[in-house]
């Protein structure tokens, strides 16, 4: 894309993560199974999704990368918990992913982006077998200017190449021009180590999306 700046306002672009900004967190996901196993959540974290604040050679890691497909991915988890006394089937996680609703909030927030001047994008740290899942629930092509999958480039957040990657895709030079929102605060922490706003989003994006709205001088 051409290069965007407008020193009308304070942003040019924004970016948003999927799972956990669109529709329910996998983390809400990963926290409720974990408990029907006997585990606490941060050893189901670790066992299932590897540590979050870094990009690692766990399963997980490596099918958000790409380099791993699913059911291998599964095994090496499922043999992962049992090595802890936990027998967790990522499957199960996943199953939980599919039965929330796209939270309309977020796409009106996307929509008075877009309004605003700001060009947008979706970062996500997902799996090459969920891309015929995920895709369809937005109007992608509406709403986001690139679409940045870790899947698809083999990077996966928090690898601050994947947000370097986006904004090049933008034609945004500044990273202080750029606000990015997860729900995952290591994520948000690395987007901020880039000189990125970065916007925690709760299970109430209510909070979230106010300071989107302050940032772009969006109205409501």
């Amino acid at each position: 894309m051409a290069a965007v700046t407008d020193t009308s306002r304070a942003l040019d672009a924004v970016l948003f993560d999927f799972g956990g900004v669109f529709i329910g967190s996998p983390f809400e996901a990963l926290a409720a199974i974990g408990a029907e196993k006997g585990a606490t959540f941060e050893q189901s974290l670790e066992i299932c999704f590897g540590s979050y604040d870094d990009d690692t050679d766990h399963p997980w890691h490596r099918a958000e990368r790409g380099e791993l497909g699913f059911e291998a991915a599964r095994t090496e988890i499922r043999a992962l918990g049992v090595a802890r006394g936990f027998d967790i089937d990522l499957m199960e996680i996943v199953a939980h992913l599919g039965g929330g609703a796209v939270k309309e909030e977020m796409i009106a927030c996307v929509r008075r982006v877009r309004d605003a001047g700001c060009v947008t994008a979706i970062v996500t740290n997902n799996i090459i077998e969920a891309r015929d899942f995920w895709r369809p629930l937005l109007p992608l092509e509406e709403l986001f200017d690139v679409v940045v999958d870790s899947s698809e480039v083999g990077i996966r957040k928090p690898n601050p190449r994947i947000y370097e990657l986006t904004l090049e895709e933008l034609g945004v030079a500044d990273p202080a021009r750029a606000a990015f929102l997860d729900d995952y605060a290591g994520n948000v922490r690395a987007a901020e180590a880039l000189g990125m706003v970065g916007i925690l989003v709760e299970s109430d994006p209510a909070d979230a999306i106010a300071a989107v709205d302050r940032l772009v001088g969006a109205d409501r």
